[in-house]
């Protein structure tokens, strides 16, 4: 008898795309810790052996998940408009106001996956939240030194505070990712965004 049926143990062929969006989805919905293997076996349509061979752990998916987001149009408008931008004001008024209209969009769940999916992690899974906020963090670094850049440069007064400013615009993003998750709509998103960037140093006339 020939061996033309038998397999040699690879996982079922599956859209790896079209499962990682199913993950993503679910992941952002409920973050981490609430969604389970099985959850995310049945949204991606493969088995549990499947997702084993093809992404390791659930630690491992989720990993691989965020860099795929972050590559995303949700995920990767603060770092488009800082290179893209040729003042730093223009940059951190596109980050703003892009982030009142992305969070809301009812096409995929509110918010910003990197804030909100380590919400309630366990101790034993520290290591996802570390991973997140290391995430943040050099989001936080990227603003600083563009903000930096900027001051050299002279569009921020010598008095303003590089670091504090970052920190002040990485915190009112994130509080616009939680404000879309309870229910905030792009036009009140887009007025806290305002508000904010009324914030800016200007120079001395």
């Amino acid at each position: 008898m020939s061996g033309s049926g038998v397999k040699r143990g690879r996982p079922p062929t599956f859209d790896r795309a079209t499962a990682l969006a199913a993950a993503t989805r679910l992941f952002w919905e409920h973050g981490y810790e609430a969604t389970s293997v099985g959850e995310l076996t049945r949204a991606m349509g493969i088995r549990p052996g499947s997702l084993y061979a093809a992404f390791g752990d659930k630690k491992s998916l989720f990993k691989e998940v965020v860099h795929t987001y972050g590559r995303s149009r949700v995920g990767a408008f603060v770092a488009g408009a800082l290179t893209e931008e040729p003042t730093a004001y223009a940059a951190f008024g596109r980050i703003l106001r892009e982030a009142a209209a992305l969070y809301p969009d009812p096409s995929h769940p509110p918010g910003c996956l990197t804030i909100s999916a380590a919400t309630n992690v366990t101790v034993q899974d520290a290591e996802v939240a570390t991973f997140l906020r290391d995430l943040r963090n050099a989001n936080l670094a990227a603003l600083e030194t563009r903000l930096s850049t900027a001051q050299q440069q002279g569009e921020l007064p010598a008095a303003a505070s590089p670091r504090a400013l970052a920190a002040y615009f990485a915190a009112v993003i994130q509080g616009m990712s939680q404000r879309a998750r309870d229910g905030a709509t792009a036009p009140e998103l887009t007025e806290t965004a305002e508000l904010a960037l009324a914030a800016w140093p200007r120079a001395q006339d």
